[in-house]
């Protein structure tokens, strides 16, 4: 077997939850080729090709994958697909917009999200927002999968020799042009990628009301998440949102504020190691998950934590 693997990157270093990606194909056996499609993105692929496992490495570079357009990144990769049994990506905003036209552009289904591997056609993934387990098997000639990076460990970034092999094909299918992306910049942990995460809901009441979690936050290290409510009252940017509909997120510590515990946001965050709950409703469903909870006030137990930190 041969498993095409799509790197995630910013053109300039490799995202850890790629390094989740490459363990998960690790898992179904075979040769493991990492493409990397970018602009000036050498270094990217130098980096893929020290991780553990990786066989081969594609570079791609070229302006038309720079910001990693779906219509121009897709009609590469299946292009390039050729000869492989499976297709790999981390699934992430810009996989969720691709992969989906590779598995049409290759006339295949795709298996979203998988959680485990089984067999090199039979794979889990949740359903329901993740209160049922799927047990999937794809009879396609070629698998195009997503994977859900927190059920995976990283891959060692170190102790790969892959060689690095250029692509020269340019895909730029003119029908989208990348015109701006407006990015939040923050001295804290990015969200998925954080072992400490601590998120607020609708029970803090106000955008302002946040700082109260950004102090704990910046004690702990921890990365500051949101639930939907929090989100759609206008409290906090929608790229911090934890839940079926926003980011999964699995870290050793997650401190719940303020959140009853809706299915939606459950499916985010249930993976997590230990989960702490604060609300002062001692039957907010969270407390059910909880590992740990704490019936009170969250104005007066916030400051209270952060005292004590």
């Amino acid at each position: 077997m041969n498993i095409l693997l799509i790197a995630e990157h910013d053109n300039s270093a490799l995202n850890p939850a790629t390094l989740s990606a490459v363990s998960a194909a690790t898992q179904i056996g075979g040769e493991l080729t990492v493409l990397v499609a970018g602009a000036d993105c050498q270094n990217v692929a130098d980096e893929a090709a020290k991780v553990s496992g990786v066989s081969k490495v594609l570079l791609a570079d070229n302006a038309a994958y720079a910001k990693g357009l779906a219509e121009n990144l897709s009609a590469l990769i299946a292009e390039v697909a050729t000869g492989y049994s499976h297709i790999i990506a981390a699934a992430s905003s810009t996989s969720k917009d691709t992969m989906p036209r590779v598995a049409a552009l290759l006339d295949v289904g795709q298996l979203s999200e998988i959680i485990a591997v089984e067999s090199a056609d039979i794979f889990k993934r949740p359903i329901y927002a993740g209160n049922a387990i799927a047990t999937v098997q794809s009879q396609d000639a070629v698998k195009v999968i997503t994977v859900r990076t927190s059920a995976f460990d990283k891959a060692a970034a170190e102790g790969g020799c892959a060689g690095v092999e250029t692509v020269a094909n340019s895909r730029d299918s003119g029908t989208s042009n990348f015109v701006n992306e407006e990015l939040v910049k923050s001295d804290r942990p990015e969200l998925t990628a954080a072992s400490v995460v601590i998120s607020g809901g609708r029970g803090l009441g106000s955008a302002e009301n946040f700082a109260l979690l950004e102090n704990v936050a910046d004690k702990l290290g921890a990365a500051i998440g949101a639930s939907r409510a929090a989100v759609d009252a206008g409290f906090v940017s929608n790229d911090l949102q934890v839940g079926q509909t926003g980011k999964i997120v699995a870290p050793e510590l997650y401190i719940a504020v303020g959140i009853s515990g809706a299915i939606q946001h459950l499916a985010g965050m249930k993976e997590s190691k230990v989960i702490v709950a604060i609300n002062k409703d001692e039957e907010a469903p969270i407390f059910q998950l909880a590992d740990y909870g704490l019936v009170g006030d969250l104005f007066k137990v916030l400051p209270e934590l952060e005292a004590k930190l």
